[in-house]
């Protein structure tokens, strides 16, 4: 890991419209870069957005038109994974120099079937590389209405130009074995995106952070209702100042110390600079994945199979 410095955005996209959220997108990207910013993480769901407060008219037994409708235009702004958006936003990486996370819905292609979206996190290298990417594994509670569940065939870590990245999008953070899957394959730089914008979040942070003696950089939405179009209606309220998700990203170092954030209410980037000795300064008393991990007692397996619902006989 080089010494670097980290952005965590907190914005909200164009909610629907991708072609505008991909130019939001570049425009904070390169004001992170111009900051002095080498490694980006943007939030969760970031390009295709989180539609926070829809039901998408799916109540316990029923549906509705009026919902499958809004799903419709969900799945349409949703982007395939490799695609176009990939190589322009690994463009974008190559050209600002930075390492980009970046939060996306993801449309599966027509030979898995075509008819789900799954929650990822894209991860692109400085050089201008599409690394690869991590699908969300559990969507949670509503969530598992619009997003299918990710397999142990994206578990990996990525080598980019500031060091060695994991990424665990919102609550897989609280799944210990996930958490643990990311440790144990030598993560430097462990990525939270998010829309848990409670205050608590900063505490599981801190936890990780603790933890895995890393730096983590989670970077949360800040959306207000007027992000959203006209004909998106959410149960907080149709008030175009009507806040829908409050923020609260922050960088925490390999001891949990706060380097900065957590913020609440506003639209904004946080930096840090982060200095790799730090980690193995806190490794000497804890290494989750080594000296502390006893492994003749504990043994994390991993089903590393791309899931299919068809093989070859």
């Amino acid at each position: 890991m080089l010494e670097m410095k980290a952005a965590a955005v907190q914005a909200a996209p164009v909610l629907f419209d991708t072609p505008a959220t991909l130019e939001k997108v570049e425009a904070l990207a390169a004001a992170a870069a111009e900051n002095g910013a080498n490694f980006i993480v943007f939030p969760e769901a970031f390009i295709g957005g989180y539609p926070k407060g829809s039901h998408f008219g799916a109540p316990v037994g029923s549906r509705s038109a009026e919902g499958r409708s809004l799903f419709r235009q969900y799945f349409e702004g949703a982007i395939e994974v490799p695609g176009p958006e990939t190589e322009r936003l690994a463009r974008l990486a190559g050209a600002i120099k930075a390492d980009l996370i970046v939060g996306a819905i993801e449309r599966a292609p027509k030979s898995e079937g075509g008819g789900t979206l799954y929650c990822s996190a894209l991860v692109f290298s400085a050089d201008g590389k599409f690394c690869g990417r991590r699908k969300k594994l559990m969507p949670t509670a509503a969530e598992r209405v619009i997003w299918g569940c990710g397999d142990g065939s994206t578990l990996d870590a990525f080598d980019v130009r500031a060091g060695r990245v994991g990424a665990a999008i919102c609550w897989e953070n609280f799944m210990p074995m996930l958490r643990m899957s990311q440790y144990a394959q030598g993560v430097e730089l462990y990525c939270a995106p998010t829309v848990d914008d409670r205050e608590s979040w900063a505490s599981l942070m801190r936890v990780v952070a603790l933890e895995g003696r890393c730096f983590v950089i989670s970077a949360c939405q800040f959306m207000r209702r007027s992000d959203a179009p006209p004909d998106f209606h959410p149960i907080q309220g149709d008030a175009s100042e009507t806040v829908l998700i409050n923020g609260g990203s922050l960088i925490v170092s390999p001891l949990g110390d706060i380097l900065a954030g957590p913020c609440h209410g506003e639209e904004t980037i946080l930096y840090a600079n982060l200095d790799p000795a730090e980690i193995i300064k806190g490794k000497m008393d804890f290494d989750v994945a080594g000296h502390y991990a006893r492994p003749d007692v504990f043994q994390l397996q991993v089903n590393r199979m791309r899931q299919s619902p068809m093989s070859d006989a």
